[in-house]
């Protein structure tokens, strides 16, 4: 089992396990548009992805995206999207993932990774918490809908 970052070639592999993490989020299912939504994040080059494979068969991804902090001045990852096949989960093919983005953010010299999990999705959290992420007390995150049912 390796954890590498996702090629372009991966595409058609990496649509279907986009498409579940979305359906998982309570989202319709919509392949082309899951890889239509990934092909454009490789041509624009806007987002990290990291796949664990095993025998050429994706079993799950990380997405992070970059954004900055004015107050730290530097670098900060958010990791957006992190997904494993249900009939893999439990064998720490998402702590392998996020050590590896974790990893990347290092090694480019990022300030801090951000992340942010439904409130119920409780596996989560202990997996975040488990490898060290702490909630964070300080700041309250809010939104704003720019479309209609998103």
């Amino acid at each position: 089992m390796i954890v590498r970052r996702a090629l372009f070639k991966d595409l058609d592999q990496l649509s279907g396990l986009f498409d579940a993490y979305r359906v998982f989020y309570k989202k319709p299912s919509d392949l082309a548009s899951a890889k239509n939504f990934l092909e454009q994040r490789f041509e624009q080059e806007d987002s990290i992805i990291f796949v664990c494979e095993l025998e050429q068969q994706l079993l799950g991804f990380t997405q992070l995206y970059c954004s900055y902090s004015s107050v730290s001045l530097g670098r900060v990852f958010i990791l957006n999207d992190l997904f494993v096949v249900e009939k893999n989960r439990n064998h720490g093919i998402g702590q392998k993932l996020i050590a590896e983005a974790v990893n990347y953010g290092k090694r480019v010299g990022a300030v801090r990774m951000e992340l942010s999990t439904e409130r119920t999705n409780t596996k989560a959290q202990k997996l975040y918490k488990s490898m060290g992420w702490k909630e964070n007390e300080t700041f309250l995150s809010f939104e704003f809908s720019l479309v209609i049912n998103t």
